[in-house]
C-alpha cells in the first residue's frame, strides 16, 4: 500500500485477508497478489505487512496454516480459513457495512 492509503489498508487488513482466504486455500504471496488483481492494484499488500497479519490471524483461530509446495516448486505456507474464520468475517463484513454507510452521509451531507 503506498501514500495516504496505507491507512485505510491497516484498519481492514486483517478482512481483506479473511475474505481472500474465503475464496480458497493460499499461501502468503498469493494472497497479496490476489488482493492486488481485486482491488485492481489500489491495495499492494506488502510483506511486512501481511506475514504479521497472517501470524495473527493464525494465532486468534480464524486461519490455520499447512506447510506445501508452491505451483514454482518452492516450500510455502498454505493457509485456510477456520469455521471461526468464516464466523469473523461475517462480522468484519456487517461492520465494515456500518463503517461504510456512516462515511458516505458524511461525504453527502450538505
Amino acid at each position: 500500500m503506498r501514500g495516504g492509503k496505507a491507512d485505510l489498508l491497516r484498519g481492514t487488513l486483517d478482512m481483506l485477508v479473511l475474505k481472500t482466504l474465503s475464496l480458497q486455500p493460499m499461501h502468503g504471496l498469493g494472497i497479496s497478489r490476489r488482493i492486488e488483481q481485486i482491488t485492481g492494484g489500489v491495495f499492494q499488500v506488502q510483506p511486512g505487512s501481511l506475514f504479521p497479519a497472517l501470524h495473527r490471524l493464525e494465532q486468534e483461530g480464524w486461519i490455520k496454516g499447512a506447510w506445501g509446495e508452491s505451483e514454482n516448486n518452492r516450500r510455502a505456507k498454505f493457509y485456510q480459513l477456520t469455521a471461526a474464520g468464516r464466523r469473523r468475517l461475517g462480522e468484519e463484513k456487517r461492520n465494515w457495512a456500518q463503517v461504510a454507510l456512516a462515511i458516505t452521509k458524511v461525504m453527502e451531507a450538505t
